[in-house]
């Protein structure tokens, strides 16, 4: 994660965004009259977010913890696709 002020941020505007989008660094940008904001890459967030949907209810984080122990157990099935 980098931290800059609002001033080194705006003055390397392109090479702070491009490092948020190719190596998936997380920028807070700092200011002094106002909150402190995070520059992060969509698909991260993205990520994110889906992360919180799918963790969101304890029966889905039930159904996923079964799930990840069936592949660690080897004991899951696998499914060809439907191609409806």
């Amino acid at each position: 994660m980098r931290v800059l002020n609002y001033s080194d941020f705006r003055n390397n505007l392109a090479q702070s965004l491009n490092a948020v989008n190719d190596d998936r660094e997380i920028v807070v940008v700092s200011r002094t009259k106002g909150k402190n904001v995070v520059v992060m890459d969509l698909d991260e967030y993205n990520a994110i977010v889906e992360t919180f949907h799918l963790t969101s209810t304890a029966k889905n984080r039930q159904r996923l913890a079964e799930s990840i122990q069936e592949m660690n157990d080897g004991t899951f099935k696998a499914h060809k696709l439907s191609e409806e």
